[in-house]
C-alpha cells in the first residue's frame, strides 16, 4: 500500500465546489479525486476526465449475448436436436426473436454493472480512504496529493478557493481489500509514534 500526504478541502455548495475545482486546476495543481454526495452534472468535464467507455462495453456485451442466443439456439435446433415441427425450417429466427432480445439485454446490463463497479472500484470488500465523514451525506469533498514542501501552500490556496475546511493528511492513495472496521496499518503507525 502507498500511503501519500493529501491537501483536503471542504465545500459546502456546488455552486462553490465549480468555480473551485476551475481554479485549483488553472493553478497548476493535479486533484487526486472529488467526492459528491450526488452526482454532479458536468464535473466530470470540470475535472479534465476522459468521457466513459462504458456504452461501448454494453453494446459489445450486448453483441455477445446476440451471438450467443443465436448460436446456441442454432445448433440446438440444426445439429443437436433438430425436429421437424409440421414442415416448419429447423432454423426459424422470427420465433428465436424474443430470446434474442432478452439475452442481450441480459448480457448488456449485467455486463455493464460489473464493469461499472470495477471502473469506479466499488465491488463489495474493497475499501477506499474517507477524506471527510459526511463526504457522502452534504459536503463536497477535493483532494490534492501533495508534498511536505507545498502542503502548507495548498492548504492556504484552497482556502482562498471558498474551502470551508481545509486540512493535510496521510491516506492510502489507491484501493485495497479489507473491513473498515479494523484500524488501517498507517493510524497504527502513527498512534505508536
Amino acid at each position: 500500500m502507498s500511503v501519500k500526504k493529501f491537501a483536503v478541502a471542504v465545500y459546502d455548495d456546488e455552486a462553490v465546489l465549480f468555480p473551485a475545482v476551475k481554479k485549483v486546476r488553472s493553478a497548476g495543481y493535479k486533484i487526486h479525486d472529488v467526492y459528491t454526495p450526488f452526482a454532479v452534472h458536468g464535473l466530470d468535464v470540470a475535472l479534465g476526465e476522459k468521457e466513459s467507455d462504458l456504452h461501448v462495453a454494453g453494446f459489445i456485451y450486448g453483441i455477445t449475448g446476440t451471438a450467443t442466443a443465436l448460436g446456441f439456439m442454432g445448433w440446438i435446433f440444426t445439429t443437436d436436436w433438430p425436429q421437424n415441427f409440421g414442415g416448419k425450417p429447423t432454423f426459424p429466427l422470427p420465433a428465436f426473436i424474443p430470446i434474442v432480445f432478452e439475452l442481450t439485454v441480459l448480457f448488456a446490463a449485467v455486463g455493464m454493472v460489473l464493469t461499472f463497479c470495477y471502473l469506479n472500484q466499488i465491488m463489495p470488500g474493497v475499501k477506499k480512504h474517507i477524506f471527510h465523514p459526511r463526504q457522502t451525506d452534504d459536503k463536497f469533498v477535493m483532494a490534492i496529493e501533495v508534498t511536505d514542501e507545498n502542503a502548507a501552500s495548498t492548504e492556504a490556496f484552497l482556502k482562498s478557493t471558498g474551502a470551508e475546511e481545509t486540512k493535510v493528511e496521510m491516506a492510502e492513495a489507491d484501493w485495497w481489500y479489507g473491513r473498515f472496521d479494523q484500524k488501517e496499518e498507517y493510524e497504527i503507525k502513527q498512534q505508536l509514534a
